[in-house]
């Protein structure tokens, strides 16, 4: 009788188990955008090429849902749908529509936007401002490490990136912020750029990310005065080398 009733135990958790988790509730990333950008190097293309969406923050118990594209932000009214799917309506009656799919939050594809993922962040961390863990992702992924100085300013000693913005070892650096989407990507192009900023002070910069090496460049504005800068490569300031695990 006890191993009857133990096995039908394990069956019945196991039932539970395989149960999808429709519930959208928590914070949800573009993982598959962090994933391709170290991959690759390329940031701005796996962003364009995954987003442009970077995060979700859902409650359904207060129907409320917002999401962040590194730029702007955007607060919609929640509303069921049907079993694991909901509907989001913004400002204006725009609306997008969510589902959970194998663990995964997925926003279906519109006229506005190609079908993106998410992947819930741990709840454990609580509450953090909305696109603030899209971005500690990214930089523990993509940035992640102990780098060398192998060439420029300090040249020898190690630089480290951290989830918060600070930016270790750098000669003239405090704080970092890689550019995600606006302005700072219309004034870069095709460049991957960054800002470093010490004190109250702080400039663009554009760089390479190449498996292991990280060239940072000066930005060179090639924009007339009256216009939107115009940022291309100028002349490399550092090399930096990830020293591997």
């Amino acid at each position: 009788m006890r191993l009857t009733a133990l096995l039908l135990a394990s069956a019945l958790l196991a039932g539970c188990a395989s149960t999808p988790n429709n519930d959208p509730s928590g914070t949800w990333i573009n993982q598959a955008a962090i994933d391709a950008a170290s991959a690759s190097g390329r940031l701005r293309e796996a962003l364009l090429a995954y987003g442009p969406n970077l995060e979700w923050q859902i409650d359904p118990a207060q129907r409320q849902a917002s999401y962040s594209n590194g730029f702007e932000l955007a607060e919609g009214r929640l509303q069921a749908a049907g079993e694991g799917r909901w509907q989001v309506t913004f400002y204006g009656d725009y609306q997008e529509r969510l589902s959970v799919e194998d663990g995964q939050l997925v926003q279906v594809a519109s006229e506005y936007w190609p079908e993106q993922q998410f992947t819930r962040v741990d709840s454990k961390e609580g509450p953090a401002p909305l696109g603030s863990r899209f971005e500690q992702a990214l930089y523990r992924d993509y940035l992640g490490g102990d780098w060398l100085i192998e060439e420029g300013i300090g040249q020898g000693g190690l630089v480290r990136f951290q989830v918060d913005g600070q930016v270790e070892g750098l000669p003239g650096a405090e704080r970092f912020a890689l550019c995600l989407a606006g302005d700072c990507a219309a004034m870069s192009g095709e460049n991957d750029s960054l800002w470093l900023q010490a004190g109250d002070q702080g400039s663009p910069w554009l760089f390479v990310h190449e498996g292991n090496q990280l060239r940072i460049f000066e930005a060179q504005n090639r924009a007339q005065f009256d216009e939107m800068p115009e940022y291309q490569p100028g002349p490399q300031r550092w090399l930096l080398k990830r020293r591997q695990p």
